[in-house]
């Protein structure tokens, strides 16, 4: 694309949202560049599941699918980070890495999270192979397998027992980060779930490097567990973090309705916005905020040739 090149949408984020809201977008005979850079945020998992069509598909393949269905439109895909967005009139004006620069009516930003694991050791090589996140994503392949949790408050304490639905040897780790009521202690037992207060000091591999072999507390004692359920922080990408946009009280971008951000003429779609996070949501959220982005378009399209 050459440069100071002019389309009607700017999306940043290359994954389902992104993707996705790109589609919308061409199909309404917009013009729109994609851009998309860095390695995807599900890039340790396997597969991706819960996405009627596409259960099972491994993340590149997914992505290789998509791309390869926006090629009919007006859609151009470029692996090229988005180093700034600056607000020019009505518009904006996008700056490239390498000093490209577009000008744009509208951005669209679908640039996921950025997971903050702790320093323990072992944690980050586990992670996406033993350490996961969300049990309709990995919870049917490993089933009846000794799970943990890392509740570090009493909402993860309850999602232990949420988990038991696919296994019954669960044990949550507090690392006496609280104290757990008398009366939610008795309910962890009833349904057999252990709880486990002593600090992690390790997460130690098992042979294959691929699973859990045990989780070393800061006494020495290992707990046996092949996989570890846990939600780390997250926190805004760069980008987001530069353009002050308003956030919720839990680091999210805020959006109306129509899914436009604080700064109006940028929208906001998928994992950025909401904890409920995951490629199938995302993708939804990208179809609607593309289908709410293309409608002010048309609307302002419309006004233009009226005045005209």
């Amino acid at each position: 694309m050459e440069r100071m090149a002019k389309v009607d949408a700017v999306v940043v984020g290359g994954g389902p949202a992104g993707m996705n809201a790109a589609l919308m977008l061409g199909r309404g005979r917009k013009k729109v560049l994609l851009c998309d850079s860095g390695p995807p945020r599900n890039a340790a998992a396997v597969q991706i599941h819960g996405f009627v069509t596409r259960d099972g598909t491994p993340p590149q393949e997914f992505r290789r699918i998509g791309r390869e269905q926006l090629r009919p439109y007006d859609v151009e895909v470029r692996e090229v980070r988005v180093e700034g967005i600056e607000q020019v009139g009505s518009g904006f004006r996008v700056a490239l890495e390498g000093g490209g620069e577009v000008e744009t009516r509208r951005v669209l930003l679908a640039t996921g999270m950025v997971d903050v694991l702790p320093e323990v050791p072992g944690y980050r090589d586990l992670w996406g192979k033993a350490i996961f996140q969300c049990p309709y994503c990995h919870g049917w392949e490993i089933q009846d397998r000794q799970w943990g949790v890392i509740a570090p408050n009493e909402h993860m304490v309850d999602f232990g027992l949420f988990l038991t639905g696919w296994t019954r040897d669960v044990v949550v780790f507090t690392e006496g980060a609280f104290a757990v009521p008398a009366d939610k202690r008795a309910q962890l037992e009833r349904a057999g779930v252990r709880l486990e207060a002593r600090r992690i000091r390790a997460l130690i591999p098992a042979a294959d490097g691929d699973v859990l072999a045990a989780l070393e507390l800061e006494d020495g004692t290992r707990v046996p567990r092949e996989f570890l359920f846990a939600r780390p922080p997250q926190r805004q990408v760069g980008l987001v973090q530069s353009l002050g946009l308003a956030l919720d009280e839990q680091g999210y971008v805020k959006v109306n309705e129509q899914k436009e951000t604080s700064i109006p003429g940028i929208y906001a779609a998928g994992d950025l916005t909401t904890w409920l996070q995951g490629a199938i949501m995302s993708a939804s959220a990208g179809a609607i905020v593309g289908a709410m982005l293309n409608h002010g378009l048309n609307l302002e399209n419309a006004g233009a040739a009226h005045a005209g």
